[in-house]
């Protein structure tokens, strides 16, 4: 991990703060359990325990793998529906299939991401491709539920591709941090991500000794989740490890600093850094339906059965099984 890397001393740097930024404080650090989901792949349930308000516009998010897996051991899921909310799936190393009933899918690799806008309705498949299961191999991403606001829970849905080499590169004011743009803004740097709900997301490799800081948009809130090595957070320097999710409060910029003595593993501390504009109204989640109301989602658990939610292709992707 992580599968795109540049030349930190080629990319553009990152600006120092300005006179009178101030830095966001750490809130809350939790620690996400582990789980499995779909047919049986492992994740960790990175928001767990935390309050909505904290996270808005943001929902679920689960940190899949890291993995290596035996040969016939790689699980996905099967054929499912959504509505009301949008699926982002980042793969940071591995391959995924993507099929879905209104025309998206194509593989998800090596740092590429699916963009996935359910709105009104869809069914789709996240499955490891068959010679993944064959094999076996690294399976490492995660994958992200952003809200969408009353206005654009109907919206038509919608899929997004992003190559690992879209993402927009920047290195930090030292060159010892890498960070990788989805979507969103930063320091006048946009990601290729088109978002209907206003967010960034970002990844960032922070090398041994070395940190990032970097300007956040104020009417965001700001999260950091540790995908793997140690540091430190916020102006305090709060210490993380992997598996943790950090709330910042109010303020400017963040700071992440990586020890200086990390596992042989884990090279570097890797982290997302994610936040958008709350959205602020009531949510109402129910498996995959993600609406205000409880009327809603039982009209939407109607709408599936109904059929209204497309259908699956006569050449659809089925979940691959090893025979041994």
């Amino acid at each position: 991990m992580p599968a795109i890397t540049a030349d930190t001393l080629t990319l553009d740097r990152i600006a120092g703060p300005a006179a009178g930024d101030t830095e966001r404080p750490v809130r809350s650090v939790t620690t996400g359990p582990r789980g499995h989901e779909g047919e049986g792949f492992p994740v960790v349930r990175a928001f767990a325990g935390v309050d909505h308000a904290d996270l808005d516009p943001f929902i679920h998010m689960d940190q899949m793998g890291e993995v290596d897996y035996e040969p016939g051991e790689p699980r996905g899921t099967s054929w499912h529906p959504h509505r009301g909310f949008e699926t982002v799936t980042y793969m940071i190393d591995g391959r995924f299939e993507h099929q879905d009933s209104h025309g998206g899918g194509g593989l998800i690799e090596n740092g590429a991401t699916q963009w996935m806008t359910a709105g009104s309705g869809i069914l789709h498949i996240e499955t490891p491709p068959a010679e993944l299961v064959a094999s076996g191999g690294l399976f490492h991403g995660v994958q992200l539920w952003v809200n969408l606001p009353r206005t654009e829970k109907f919206a038509a849905p919608a899929y997004q591709s992003i190559e690992g080499t879209e993402a927009t590169l920047l290195a930090s004011a030292d060159g010892g941090a890498l960070v990788r743009i989805i979507a969103g803004e930063i320091d006048g740097h946009r990601g290729p991500g088109s978002t209907r709900t206003p967010i960034t997301l970002s990844h960032a490799t922070v090398a041994p000794g070395a940190q990032v800081n970097l300007p956040w948009n104020r009417d965001f809130n700001a999260l950091v989740y540790v995908l793997s090595g140690a540091g430190t957070v916020g102006p305090l320097k709060n210490p993380v490890r992997e598996g943790q999710l950090v709330v910042l409060g109010p303020g400017d910029r963040i700071t992440v600093a990586a020890d200086a003595d990390q596992d042989s593993h884990r090279p570097a501390l890797e982290v997302l850094l994610l936040g958008g504009r709350p959205i602020r109204e009531p949510v109402f989640a129910y498996g995959p339906f993600v609406m205000n109301t409880k009327s809603e989602v039982v009209a939407a658990i109607e709408d599936f059965n109904a059929g209204r939610f497309g259908v699956i292709p006569p050449d659809a992707l089925m979940p691959h099984h090893h025979v041994r």
